[in-house]
């Protein structure tokens, strides 16, 4: 028994998949009474090693304190800069910025909106303590070409793979390439435990200090606590701990991926059907094969972007622009610098809905509408075009039509 969350279909842009047995997983939780940290959080984490063919998992709240915990594990402080796509959701910017570090926007790949091994290089400099790659839409990106030289600075790699579990990089998961990498379960994500995240650590040493760091920098479990007289805390730390009511929506959801994985894969594939022979529609390449597509995004035309969505909301089919650009933002703007290729495409993208209870009719009523929007869109914009030529006709000889 599924539980599909309201509104659902082309009226929501991305919603929660329920299999059902969440609701008795949260009340076996709710009746032993231990919500905070607990045997159901370890062995969520336990199941995700195994998951992911890794040796440790630290689960946390979020994916933002994922990100935070990951950067101030590897050394990231103030005078420090991360390298960062300003194509991203604002907590990857956030969670540098926390640290007291400056994020160094890069640019990202039009094609792709991944940013690339080239970019990142372009952004390094000698303030670089870390790199921050986003796998956007949930596709890896390859690092191969920079690894030696990221080695050779002491710089590291802080995997933000919000949007990419499950995904592969290569033959292997995401998340066991042998980087430090960040997950997010919040809501949407097509692994949810409602909200939560995870630290995938490089070794025994780091799972230590992110175990630690994730329990306001105590030491010992919070079992071997209610044992003791007292507790030692040795360095900074968070409430950033992951609750078993989390955790128990996160077990059920982690035995049912595979079946997650289909459905997204299929929905995407649909999509690329239906959008096929659509003029001026190009959709983003999230190397399907290989990804747990997290988003269905598209290029339009610059000019009929707006316009497009606007009708497209209108209609009740919920687009949106994901994600604003982060060096243009008033909070970041310290930090701002010129970024052409994420400048240029920012004005093209529509984030179509995408979750996987929709149906291969709901994917195509959305396809119909897109392309009813712009044959719209494209001939109030051609009707302005010849209205403003028509009036510089019209122009007394000698005169210049004013703007």
């Amino acid at each position: 028994m599924t539980v599909v969350t309201a509104p659902s279909g082309p009226r929501a842009n991305a919603r929660p998949f329920l299999y059902g047995d969440e609701l008795t997983a949260i009340a076996r939780v709710l009746e032993s009474g231990q919500y905070g940290h607990g045997t159901e959080t370890e062995a969520f984490e336990r199941d995700l090693a195994a998951y992911l063919d890794v040796p440790d998992v630290v689960a946390v709240s979020t994916g933002t304190a994922a990100l935070h915990l990951a950067l101030l594990a590897v050394g990231v402080g103030p005078g420090d800069e991360v390298v960062v796509p300003s194509l991203t959701f604002c907590a990857s910017v956030q969670a540098i910025t926390a640290t007291g570090a400056r994020p160094r926007f890069v640019d990202v790949d039009p094609a792709t909106l991944c940013t690339t091994a080239d970019h990142i290089r372009a952004g390094i400099t000698p303030a670089t303590r870390a790199v921050m790659p986003v796998l956007y839409g949930g596709r890896a990106i390859d690092l191969t070409s920079l690894r030696d030289d990221l080695t050779a600075q002491g710089i590291a790699i802080v995997e933000d793979a919000a949007h990419a579990f499950g995904s592969f990089a290569g033959d292997r998961r995401v998340g066991a390439t042998g980087d430090l990498t960040c997950f997010s379960f919040d809501a949407i994500k097509a692994l949810t435990c409602g909200d939560g995240g995870a630290v995938i650590p490089r070794d025994p040493s780091e799972a230590t200090v992110l175990h630690r760091m994730r329990a306001l920098g105590i030491t010992g479990s919070r079992i071997q606590r209610g044992h003791a007289l007292t507790y030692a805390v040795e360095g900074p730390g968070f409430r950033y701990h992951l609750s078993t009511l989390h955790a128990a929506i996160g077990r059920v959801q982690l035995s049912r991926f595979p079946e997650m994985e289909s459905r997204r894969r299929t929905l995407w594939s649909t999509y690329a059907t239906a959008l096929h022979g659509i003029g001026d529609v190009t959709l983003v390449d999230l190397d399907v094969a290989n990804t747990v597509p997290f988003n269905c995004t598209v290029l339009l035309p610059a000019p009929l972007r707006d316009e497009v969505h606007t009708r497209l909301r209108a209609a009740d089919i919920a687009v949106g622009v994901h994600y604003p650009l982060n060096h243009r933002q008033p909070a970041f703007t310290p930090w701002a610098t010129p970024l052409p290729q994420s400048e240029s495409v920012w004005p093209r993208i529509l984030n179509l809905p995408f979750h996987p209870d929709m149906t291969e009719n709901d994917v195509y009523t959305v396809a119909a509408a897109l392309r009813r929007a712009l044959r719209l869109a494209a001939g109030r914009a051609s009707a302005s075009a010849a209205g403003n030529d028509q009036d510089l006709d019209q122009q007394p000889s000698g005169m210049v039509a004013r703007r």
